[in-house]
């Protein structure tokens, strides 16, 4: 109908006014059939405050009763032992957060410092050394470990604080057109156990949304691999490759996909390991405490061994793998259709792979057989000098970062009022987000940098409808 009734406008203006052929050949973009379900059936339509916060449409009523009880776990703060909340006593000896939502606020987004000092908005500092173990992990802080805790329960001294720093760089479009990036420089502050290692990597990571983990996890190895160029065969500048991760279920390697270093293999270990560095919470998964040398941490009182037991633990993975994808807003507009139109012709879509299949083996039956549209590959990219950590990850080199998902990138203002972005947070908004972007994604960024600002409008447009 709406076609039908611009195709008249047109016809009139040739007839009346004369216009040029080229309106008179002008056809409407349309959307592809069912585009705006990024999630598949596990789509949920709400652009709310909440629209991170749905369970899969898809679940068993077991499932729902399961997800309920890993929204709890996840929402609800956890608090030193001993405690009467047996249930949710063990936090520390070290943290980061009291809570999964500290850092991803209603399932969503985290955020650096607003300004320094101040704690718990979702970003945490890893640290390594050259090197690696037997299993091919980076080597942490003979001190402080893999992950730098910036608090601590009543008696043990707090590691360290994070501070933070911001440099300016200039980026101007061909227009003219100037904007001013800051580029963050951490450091840690009043170190309580000596001094860091000489030739320590400090590498920033902001707690990313936890929509669509499920769907990410059931894509099939061969389809992602089937993404890799990593010779660059093509000739087209982009080269992504997997990574290949210790499991620890299976005591084997196997293909990252999660994390911004394709780092975990899947939502389980990613879900441990978040407990456990993040919350000083033991799993069955990773039964140790997080302990600094000159700390004994039998002495100081726990929640049991694990201090999560396996059936919440469970839940929490569920409820991690099962939260819905928000549906697409504006994506039948006509500047949403031109913006993804430039967004392919940029070749964005060379790592940001807008649709693929799930597979049939994901152990939550509503997670199988969806096409999903999550504009990634998740796979492993050089993006430059100027967002390099120099922090290998296993097979990650100290450049390359999993290209993020972008589905529900527009809803995080709504959701977490801010739009940070990167792996650090650094971009402000999208247009900083591409203007970072540099190694494979380099003659993007150049493209983008030549759109006049309607186009930059209606490419803004696109990446904010998913």
């Amino acid at each position: 109908m709406i076609k039908n009734a611009l195709a008249c406008l047109v016809m009139l203006c040739f007839m009346v006014t004369g216009c040029s052929k080229d309106e008179e050949d002008y056809v409407p973009l349309t959307a592809e059939e069912g585009e705006q379900y990024s999630g598949g059936s596990s789509t949920v339509i709400n652009a709310t405050q909440e629209a991170f916060g749905f369970a899969s449409a898809t679940l068993s009523e077991n499932d729902r009763i399961d997800f309920g009880v890993g929204n709890s776990l996840f929402r609800q703060s956890w608090v030193s032992a001993p405690s009467s909340t047996t249930a949710r006593d063990g936090l520390g000896p070290f943290y980061n957060a009291v809570s999964c939502s500290n850092c991803h606020f209603k399932d969503g987004r985290g955020r650096p410092p607003a300004f320094d000092g101040e704690l718990g908005k979702g970003l945490l500092l890893r640290l390594s050394l050259p090197g690696t173990d037997d299993t091919g992990a980076s080597i942490g802080d003979p001190i402080y470990g893999h992950q730098l805790q910036d608090n601590a329960i009543n008696g043990p001294i707090i590691k360290g604080r994070i501070g933070i720093t911001y440099q300016t760089i200039t980026e101007t479009f061909d227009d003219g057109t100037v904007v001013q990036l800051q580029k963050p420089i951490y450091r840690i502050d009043n170190l309580g156990y000596g001094s860091l290692a000489a030739g320590l990597q400090i590498s920033p990571r902001i707690a990313s949304q936890m929509v669509g983990l499920g769907l990410l996890e059931a894509v099939p190895q061969a389809t992602l691999l089937a993404f890799a160029d990593e010779h660059d065969s093509n000739g087209d500048g982009i080269s992504g490759r997997a990574n290949y991760v210790f499991d620890i279920e299976s005591n084997s390697h196997k293909m990252g996909r999660l994390g911004w270093k394709a780092n975990q293999p899947s939502v389980k270990q990613q879900v441990a390991a978040a407990f456990s560095g993040d919350m000083g919470i033991t799993s069955s998964l990773f039964p140790n405490e997080n302990c600094p040398p000159g700390v004994d941490c039998n002495a100081i009182p726990n929640g049991g061994s694990p201090e999560i037991v396996d059936a919440n633990f469970n839940s929490v993975v569920l409820y991690s793998q099962t939260l819905s994808v928000p549906i697409r807003r504006k994506y039948n507009e006509q500047n949403v259709l031109r913006g993804k139109q430039l967004f392919t012709q940029m070749n964005c879509v060379a790592c940001h792979i807008p649709k693929m299949q799930t597979g049939n083996e994901h152990a939550i039956a509503g997670m199988r057989n969806q096409t999903i549209r999550p504009y990634t590959d998740l796979l492993l990219h050089d993006m430059g000098s100027e967002l390099a950590d120099n922090t290998p990850d296993f097979l990650a080199t100290g450049s390359e970062w999993r290209t993020p998902p972008l589905w529900g990138i527009g809803l995080i203002q709504t959701v977490n009022g801010h739009t940070s972005l990167l792996h650090d947070g650094r971009a402000r908004n999208v247009t900083e987000a591409i203007l970072w972007h540099g190694g494979e994604a380099e003659q993007a960024k150049l493209k983008f940098k030549k759109l006049t600002a309607q186009e930059r409008e209606d490419l803004l447009a696109f990446i904010n409808s998913l």
